[in-house]
């Protein structure tokens, strides 16, 4: 039985570190991406669909398969989960390295995503489980939220300096010596929990959560790319259905994966709303701010991943201060607080101009992920302390599965609004003397407009350009305005539904936290 309030010690100090490094890997591995797409295509020239596939697959199944691998670790063990993870994502890494076929590289990818969601629920749940004294418990998810920020971030300033020397595989190959670092130092300093009375495990449930899952979020990433539409409608349909029914299996299985009477708590599911809230307007705006400063400042990806970093550098800024300050004015008021500033920062976002410049940029950027970083910690710790320890892996796993729903329905959004109203602008001010195809090409992407200006004469080509850059500046100044509704809107939530029930007060007294019946051995 765990011993609420016990302090952590060294070893579990430790074993943090060695948790916080598969996280930095596992969203790296979704960043550095677009870095190395251009040197991926030119070796293997996959085709389009390939491509995509390329792309997509491992965030597909990273998203997917969270809740299962969450809901087996309880079941089994979130040690040996997170080691056979980590085993299979170095194996796949390597693969993914060496491939000589887009065919082969697809199904490495596969196998990396299926194996990265083991990482996130069984790290987060770990940290549940070795850090029982409220305050720790609360660093410690900071920290473990400052890995995945961090790994973000990071991701295309490493692939940009590997690319700068190696070949695109070497990028992949950077997973495998910290995977084989957390294979021998995780089972010294990581404990190994699972529930004593796990019942049988839910396969056709599993089933269902996978193929509601994907279905829903595949349909978002079509109307993303494409618009509204009978495809990704279809699907998003189709996905609701699954997941109605995977509801329905929970109420009415021996053992479900997941504890629905969670859901009948606010301090479950407000804190859940608040992850896909603030991850909608940070993932959805992140389409605006590379592209305006690649294409409208004109800067390299290396370039534009280096002006990044002060927006990851004041994150563990945000999250001290948010720990800090959860047990001095309670969890609620630390994040109203932190959706205030990210709402600011939005604001800022949403005044900016065509020549405003990267300072501008950084600066306001720079204070969404003040606001963001403390927020993520405290949510996130919420969520782990409204749920009983044995359900932690699962309670963990709809935690990032409910930011995963929250970033592709911010892409789809906030990249729907803004294409329309992009195209809208350029179609009524396009420059004469642009034939059909090559307005059709201006008017599809700011990307294209470039492109298309390079063919054409001095005074036409600029006169373009300053409309597109124009245009799609006015698409991210209604972004941001989105964003900071959104976030406004989280934060007037959580002082309506939260505020009167002070988490700092309540945190390991309330019945979703009952002393659990846990198997613990070191």
């Amino acid at each position: 039985m765990i011993e609420e309030g016990k302090r952590a010690g060294t070893r579990q100090w430790a074993g943090l570190a060695v948790l916080v490094l598969p996280c930095v890997l596992a969203s790296m591995d979704l960043s550095v991406m677009f870095v190395t797409l251009p040197s991926l295509t030119a070796d293997l020239q996959p085709s389009s669909s390939e491509l995509l596939w390329i792309m997509d697959v491992y965030g597909f199944l990273l998203a997917g398969l969270m809740i299962t691998m969450g809901t087996l670790g309880d079941r089994i063990g979130r040690r040996r989960v997170l080691l056979t993870g980590a085993a299979a994502f170095g194996i796949a890494s390597v693969l993914s390295a060496y491939t000589s076929s887009p065919e082969v590289l697809i199904a490495a990818r596969a196998l990396m995503g299926i194996a990265g969601a083991t990482l996130a629920p069984s790290t987060l749940s770990l940290i549940r489980n070795m850090f029982h004294d409220d305050r720790q418990r609360a660093t410690a998810v900071g920290v473990w939220t400052a890995g995945f920020a961090g790994g973000a971030v990071i991701g295309p300033i490493i692939g940009g300096l590997l690319l700068e020397h190696f070949w695109w595989g070497s990028v992949f190959l950077v997973n495998v010596p910290v995977m084989i670092l957390l294979l021998t130092l995780g089972p010294v300093l990581l404990p190994e929990y699972r529930d004593s009375r796990p019942g049988r495990f839910d396969l056709l449930g599993a089933l269902l959560s996978l193929v509601a899952i994907l279905a829903v979020i595949y349909g978002i990433k079509l109307m993303a790319e494409h618009g509204f539409g009978w495809t990704p409608a279809v699907s998003v349909l189709a996905g609701l259905a699954v997941g109605a029914l995977f509801i329905h299996r929970q109420r009415t299985t021996v053992n479900p994966m997941i504890d629905l009477a969670l859901f009948r708590t606010r301090r479950f599911t407000v804190p859940l709303l608040i992850n896909a809230l603030d991850t909608f307007a940070m993932i959805g705006f992140s389409l605006f701010n590379w592209q305006f400063m690649q294409l409208v400042l004109g800067m390299s990806p290396f370039e534009s991943a280096l002006w990044s970093l002060p927006t990851f550098l004041v994150m563990p800024a945000g999250i001290a201060l948010a720990t800090a300050m959860a047990h001095r004015i309670g969890k609620p008021a630390v994040m109203v607080a932190g959706l205030v500033v990210a709402t600011a920062g939005y604001i800022g976002l949403a005044l900016i101009r065509t020549d405003s410049g990267i300072g501008y940029l950084v600066g306001a950027l720079t204070v969404v992920s003040l606001g963001i970083g403390g927020v993520a910690a405290v949510v996130t710790e919420v969520i782990l302390s409204a749920a009983p320890p044995e359900r932690a892996g699962a309670a963990s796993a709809l935690a990032e599965t409910s930011a995963e729903f929250g970033g592709a329905l911010g892409i789809a959004v906030l990249g729907s609004i803004g294409t329309a109203v992009y195209r809208s602008q350029l179609a009524s001010q396009a420059p004469a003397g642009l034939n059909p195809p090559q307005l059709a090409a201006a008017e599809e992407t700011l990307g294209g407009a470039v492109d298309t200006a390079l063919a054409l004469p001095h005074q036409t080509a600029e006169a373009l350009r300053s409309v597109a850059f124009h245009a799609f500046t006015h698409e991210m100044r209604i972004a941001a305005m989105v964003s900071a509704l959104v976030t406004a809107g989280g934060a007037i939530l959580i002082a309506a539904m939260l505020r009167a029930a002070n988490t700092t007060q309540h945190d390991g007294h309330d019945q979703a936290d009952e002393p659990p019946t846990m198997k613990s051995t070191s």
